[in-house]
């Protein structure tokens, strides 16, 4: 009978002892930028930012990115990055205005904006030749995933993003229909998880995923997408780049986007789903 209770108790302890491990976090970093210290809270690679209040989304602030005209880069705050935890699977979030009088390139590419680097790449490696970048962007009115590995082309499994074309590769994924026409504030996600790998039979398996939602909306969905080879079985996420960019010649003239409430997690975030309480900024 001793034994018994024994074991009774033991079974109860475990339980409870089960019961009070906390649930690992899944967001890796979040971002409300509401005021203009990012180097405090983790970001580097930057020296400049504006934010702002009478635009904002949600919270105070949010940050602004102006161009001048004929410029590539905004002058009003600068790129920056944020390490992450490594990990395979990962999701983002934010809110995105585009100015009322904002145009496109008049090109099938930029402007860049948001991306992700790997494990196989330093932390001040740049996003346009690396083993791996990903894309989250708006581009000629789209909503764009895509991904770039242009520095594999000499690796013994070569690239997975297609052949070089000019010195650059890349598969793109956008939206079926032109999402981006109102100057208005629109939530913007995407997914990315990496394809598994094969190594007895040295091969790639075709089951990365991509997956994009625009106002809570899924608008990019693929399931067979091979982001690595077995020439980088480790490969992960581990960094983030906020790089609002175009190309020299591709800006169509002076104009602005804003950024509020960005999220980067291992689970999906989705929108905010309380109104902002600033109902008359959007």
């Amino acid at each position: 009978m001793f034994v018994l209770w024994a074991c009774i108790a033991a079974c109860v302890l475990a339980s409870n002892a089960n019961a009070e491990e906390p649930t690992p976090n899944p967001v890796l970093f979040s971002e409300s930028f509401d005021d203009a210290d990012l180097l405090k809270r983790g970001w580097y690679d930057g020296s400049k930012f504006k934010v702002v209040s009478e635009v904002a989304y949600a919270g105070k602030s949010c940050i602004e990115y102006r161009w001048k005209d004929k410029a590539t880069k905004p002058h009003t705050s600068s790129g920056i990055r944020h390490p992450l935890k490594a990990t395979d699977e990962l999701f983002i979030r934010y809110y995105i205005k585009l100015s009322e009088d904002w145009n496109w390139s008049e090109r099938p590419y930029h402007p860049h904006l948001t991306h992700f680097l790997t494990t196989e790449n330093g932390k001040w490696h740049g996003p346009a030749r690396s083993h791996l970048t990903l894309y989250v962007e708006p581009v000629n009115g789209k909503l764009r995933i895509g991904a770039t590995d242009m520095e594999n082309a000499n690796m013994p499994h070569g690239l997975t993003q297609g052949r070089l074309r000019g010195g650059y590769n890349g598969k793109l994924y956008d939206s079926k229909d032109s999402v981006f026409n109102d100057g208005r504030w629109h939530c913007i996600e995407a997914q990315f998880r990496l394809n598994t790998l094969n190594a007895e039979n040295d091969t790639a398996n075709s089951d990365g995923v991509i997956r994009g939602w625009f106002d809570d909306k899924l608008v990019i969905e693929r399931s067979d997408v091979i982001f690595r080879t077995t020439d980088f079985p480790n490969m992960k996420w581990n960094q983030f780049l906020l790089m609002p960019y175009f190309g020299p010649g591709l800006l169509p003239h002076a104009q602005t986007l804003w950024i509020d409430e960005l999220v980067v997690s291992t689970k999906r975030v989705g929108p905010l789903r309380k109104p902002p309480v600033r109902s008359d900024k959007h």
